[in-house]
């Protein structure tokens, strides 16, 4: 499903497009579906207002720019760290974030990873218990506005945050899973109690089937 969405979102344009190289994509389960831990007012929020409005704006810059027509993975690595590009990767970097993240949650989030990936997690980290607290922990010790992701690198998994919209795949790293960490994603539900929101979503949201689909097939 991920990667159908992803595909249908970003692919490339034509030579000559018809259409934005972003669009919104709907959510993959209803709005109040992630109560209690995400709130219905939260996520409309998110989605139809912040998620919207990077969206529009990157669609706006990438139309007035050289970039027209290139894929989103494109543009992210050929612009990320350029002045000259800031807004166009800011906005770029957060439409591509934010629908990720989506993808990252579902209301039956309470199973672990099995398989390949928990054998992977078990070497990387030294089992369960070990990750969850270093992701935990790498969540709570950055600073300010950004996103904590588990990603694969090449054949090791690791565990990093960027600051602000940077984003893994303009690394050239293959993200595994996400939580957003802007205060937008769960100030109104916690206020400034991170630890909360993001125990929340780890322990009950996150969408770990998805997560050892796409550890296992490299697909986004």
């Amino acid at each position: 499903m991920i990667f159908a969405t992803l595909l249908a979102l970003f692919a490339a344009c034509s030579p000559e497009p018809k259409g934005p190289t972003l669009t919104l994509p709907p959510l993959p389960w209803p709005s109040d579906a992630l109560e209690p831990v995400i709130s219905q007012q939260t996520i409309e929020l998110h989605h139809g207002k912040h998620h919207a409005g990077y969206v529009a704006k990157a669609n706006q810059l990438i139309d007035d720019s050289r970039f027209k027509g290139k894929s989103v993975e494109e543009i992210l690595s050929a612009t990320r760290e350029k002045k000259k590009y800031k807004d166009l990767f800011n906005n770029t970097a957060q439409a591509w974030n934010h629908a990720f993240f989506w993808e990252c949650l579902t209301p039956e989030g309470t199973a672990r990873p099995t398989g390949a990936l928990a054998q992977a997690i078990n070497t990387e980290f030294g089992g369960w218990k070990a990750f969850r607290d270093e992701f935990i922990e790498a969540s709570l010790s950055h600073f300010g506005s950004g996103w904590v992701w588990l990603v694969r690198d090449k054949e090791t998994l690791r565990i990093l945050t960027t600051a602000n919209a940077d984003t893994p795949v303009a690394r050239g790293l293959t993200p595994l899973f996400t939580i957003d960490l802007w205060e937008h994603a769960y100030y109104l539900d916690v206020q400034n109690r991170r630890k909360a929101y993001v125990e929340g979503v780890f322990d009950g949201l996150a969408h770990w089937k998805a997560v050892e689909k796409r550890y296992g097939t490299g697909e986004l």
